[in-house]
């Protein structure tokens, strides 16, 4: 089989995601309105948020152009309905380091600047100011991230004072929203766990965290969280990069966060930092056989089910991210979000879009097969707002 023909058969299973969160939740949660569940399902216990991921801070690199969202966005956000924003954020860039600088060392990662910790804390009070409820990520983290060319001078999965690291930085965050109301802040452990080699296609990334050891520390970190605050929401993501959900958590109270990816051939489409050679992928369809392998509804409904069983079991759920690149037709992406959307909002899950503005998003999405609206000098993409307010 080619390299081609793996890739594929990878992530059909797995269902891998390109950008990501981990979850959990405090072990007293604030209560919500009573959500209209089928198949008699428990109340989540995480609310239902619906909003969008808000990447300003998630790459340090300086091809990675994020700039900062401007006030107006959260404004629009509120004012369309939606009530969250996801903000990953890669933990170098609020280190004392050089600028774009890779190779970091243990002491590195101790060297906290306040001064660009206040440049995030000013964007959550932003949305906060809105009334949208803000779940801080580490997309990166000290000795991890899913994404590639990065260099840590430990690993997270492996090695105790990447662990020690990882729960210091939660404490500090902690530490540093202990006064706000847990309404308004969540935290999201780190982005996507999985083991994988430093390599550019998302197929050649290896397995899943062992169970075990992910337990071990999402607990110590979700610990270190609630010595600040033992009502703070916590979250941490399926393992393999999302994609699993993870019942042993369970017993911790430790909320889960899914990926609306599923399958990777639709929502990842000849994305070039996925595919090594994006020309192997077929033209996705909804309903239809992608790849050799025929996917419509039910598929999908087999896919979540662990997630929904979760939710049976008293786990509170939530898709952290979901959406679909430019290159997939848009008729085909909105047949098949439609039904992803349904499947979770139905069963009492919100979600959270990559992203607001951008190749994933509703604003200058670049699509060349939509027609855009004027949105204050923006090009919106009516039919996907209306969509996601549908939900």
């Amino acid at each position: 089989m080619n390299k081609g023909l793996n890739r594929r058969t990878f992530l059909r299973n797995v269902g891998l995601a390109a950008a990501g969160s981990l979850i959990g939740c405090s072990k007293v949660l604030p209560e919500t309105g009573s959500l209209s569940l089928k198949n008699s399902l428990s109340k989540n216990k995480l609310p239902k948020w619906k909003g969008f991921n808000i990447p300003d801070f998630f790459q340090p690199d300086p091809w990675y152009v994020g700039g900062n969202t401007p006030e107006e966005f959260f404004k629009w956000i509120a004012g369309w309905g939606f009530d969250f924003i996801r903000m990953p954020v890669a933990y170098p860039t609020y280190l004392n380091i050089t600028p774009y600088q890779k190779y970091i060392n243990a002491d590195d990662v101790y060297r906290i600047d306040e001064s660009k910790v206040n440049q995030i804390e000013k964007t959550i009070y932003l949305a906060q100011k809105y009334n949208l409820h803000v779940s801080l990520n580490l997309h990166r983290a000290p000795g991890y991230c899913v994404s590639t060319g990065y260099h840590e001078p430990y690993n997270l999965w492996k090695e105790k004072n990447a662990q020690d690291a990882f729960i210091y930085h939660w404490s500090y965050w902690a530490n540093r929203f202990k006064n706000v109301s847990t309404q308004k802040i969540s935290f999201d452990l780190v982005n996507e766990p999985c083991y994988r080699d430093d390599v550019n296609d998302a197929a050649e990334r290896t397995s899943a965290v062992p169970v075990a050891t992910y337990r071990t520390i999402a607990q110590a970190a979700a610990s270190a969280i609630r010595k600040v605050n033992a009502n703070f929401y916590v979250i941490a993501d399926g393992n393999s990069g999302g994609a699993d959900a993870v019942p042993e958590l369970a017993d911790l109270n430790i909320a889960q966060s899914c990926r609306g990816y599923y399958p990777f051939e639709i929502s990842h489409y000849k994305a070039p930092w996925v595919y090594a050679d994006p020309s192997y992928q077929p033209i996705p369809v909804w309903p239809g056989t992608i790849g050799g392998k025929y996917y419509n509804r039910a598929v999908l409904e087999e896919f979540y089910k662990p997630w929904l069983n979760l939710v049976k079991q008293g786990v509170g759920v939530h898709c952290g991210e979901c959406g679909c690149v430019k290159d997939t037709p848009h008729n085909v992406f909105l047949a098949w979000f439609g039904d992803v959307l349904d499947i979770l909002t139905t069963n009492g899950i919100g979600f959270a879009l990559w992203e607001l503005k951008g190749e994933f998003g509703i604003l200058n999405s670049n699509r060349n097969d939509v027609q855009y609206e004027d949105w204050y000098g923006y090009k919106l993409d009516k039919k996907l707002l209306t969509m996601l307010q549908s939900k």
